[in-house]
């Protein structure tokens, strides 16, 4: 019953939005559904730590630990940017209509529904659709102001997303085909993941082979990997931050989700060599493709896109390396970019609320003076998103480059040391000039400082801020097990 309230909350709160005409009542219904949401996560992840797994529907709707850990990390994100969407739309309110706001806060709850149900959708189907209807959805967020700009994004991510989920679904539809030499075939529940996987040594291999390769490509594409990364920044930039911070987090994190289950099917089958292989490659290629962008960068809304596109990489790469150091450095890097990268999200969009401008030249700097606030927790979480210890991205990017060198992957490994170090010292010089310093003539003193108006914003950088700090030196045991759990899962364990 707990997996379909989960999916109940936001549809019911998608309903409640769009058959209400005020702001507040819109307000109200998200952040009351989304806390919900985090609340039946909670005790999702206290059932799987329990029983092992959790289903409804004759196993139709099945959540593991691995499952348990996405629905957890979307219901943070859901609820950490409802609480700042109050503040940011308040800030808009002489631009956006009521009609506006019916949109954003109709289609979030249900770019959130998709989300969890790609979690626990036990059909690889059925985890295909959900992955289409979070395009569906966030393409009319990202379009969202209307601007040429944005109509361009969106179309732009309509239409590489497309081309992605269609090789997804073809990936989808050979893995199914892969199994049909399989005795008691014909007794397989479609495309039940739980039977899969018991029965993925007996796929005929070259099919499955060529099954992993379209899926990679597919949800790749979602995830944002190189060379498929393109739609990235434009829809980053361009959609509101709220949105932008779900795509960032949420999104990446359902596409990789999806990914990580077929990898485990194709490990079974042909053994984890081919798929790692592959995954090595696509990591580290997102990675180096994200350091030129990063260093000449002159947007700070573009360059997180880059950051997502880095630790997709280092995500991908994770579970290249395999072993349990790599599928659990993987999920701990999941676990932290979920917190840390909208926190920096909510920080440029203070700061490009405030400016008017998303350009680094045009803000100039002393950032730190005109915002005090924002100009703190965007100096940290720039120093948190790269890895900088004590920071809890460093412990997780540790745990993937010591998978890479116990491994054998010692090439990769260096490679990826030297973009990582790169990337940080890019970041470091665009945002220390944008934070630190004297403030500009004309853009503010001391005397006139912390213009963030609504305290919702405040909320909600402060909440974030705080997990991140104390994730840095104190992961709770739960939460840890929780993540051991899937690691196992996403290593190919039985």
């Amino acid at each position: 019953m707990i997996l379909l309230f989960i999916l109940a909350v936001p549809l019911a709160a998608g309903a409640m939005s769009f058959a209400a005409n005020k702001r507040p009542a819109m307000e109200k219904i998200n952040l009351g559904a989304f806390g919900l949401v985090l609340a039946l996560a909670g005790i999702l992840v206290v059932q799987v730590l329990r029983d092992g797994r959790v289903s409804a529907w004759d196993g139709f709707l099945e959540a593991d630990s691995l499952s348990a850990l996405v629905v957890l990390l979307t219901a943070v994100v859901a609820l950490a940017c409802s609480v700042y969407a109050i503040g940011y739309f308040r800030d808009e309110r002489d631009h956006i209509m009521v009609s506006e706001l019916r949109k954003y806060y109709t289609l979030t709850p249900l770019f959130v529904f998709a989300m969890l149900m790609v979690a626990v959708a036990n059909n690889l189907g059925v985890m295909w659709v959900a992955t289409e209807a979070t395009t569906l959805t966030s393409v009319f967020l990202i379009a969202f102001y209307g601007r040429a700009t944005s109509l361009e994004a969106a179309w732009k991510y309509t239409m590489i997303g497309g081309v992605g989920l269609s090789m997804a679904l073809f990936g989808t539809i050979l893995t199914y085909y892969a199994a049909r030499n399989v005795p008691g075939a014909d007794t397989l529940a479609g495309l039940n993941w739980s039977v899969l996987a018991r029965n993925a040594p007996q796929f005929d291999g070259t099919t499955m082979k060529f099954a992993f390769i379209l899926v990679l490509l597919g949800y790749g594409t979602k995830a944002g990997i190189a060379p498929m990364h393109t739609w990235k920044p434009d829809a980053y930039s361009e959609a509101p931050v709220p949105a932008a911070a779900m795509l960032a987090a949420g999104v990446l994190n359902c596409a990789l989700y999806g990914l990580i289950r077929f990898h485990v099917l194709a490990a079974r089958c042909v053994g984890p060599q081919f798929g790692s292989q592959l995954l090595i490659f696509f990591g580290l290629l997102s990675i180096g493709v994200a350091v030129p962008f990063v260093l000449v960068q002159k947007s700070f809304r573009r360059i997180l896109a880059y950051s997502s596109i880095d630790h997709g990489g280092i995500m991908i790469l994770g579970l290249g390396f395999g072993g349990a150091f790599g599928a659990l450095g993987m999920l701990l890097h999941m676990t932290f970019h979920s917190v840390t990268k909208p926190l920096l999200f909510f920080c440029a969009g203070n700061v490009q609320q405030r400016l008017k401008t998303d350009l680094f030249h045009r803000a100039k700097g002393g950032l730190i003076h005109a915002m005090p606030v924002t100009g703190s927790i965007l100096m940290m979480a720039m120093l948190a998103v790269t890895g900088t210890p004590p920071f809890s991205l460093f412990q997780s990017e540790f745990t993937i480059l010591r998978a890479g060198v116990t491994g054998g992957h010692l090439v990769p490994t260096a490679f990826c040391v030297g973009f990582l170090v790169t990337i940080f010292a890019g970041f470091l010089v665009h945002f220390s000039r944008l934070v630190l310093g004297p403030v500009p003539a004309g853009h503010g003193s001391a005397s006139n400082t912390e213009q963030e108006p609504c305290p919702w914003k405040k909320y909600s950088l402060i909440g974030l801020a705080s997990i991140v700090v104390i994730l840095g030196f104190w992961l709770p045991r739960p939460l840890f097990e929780l993540i051991r759990n899937a690691a196992r899962i996403a290593s190919g364990e039985p």
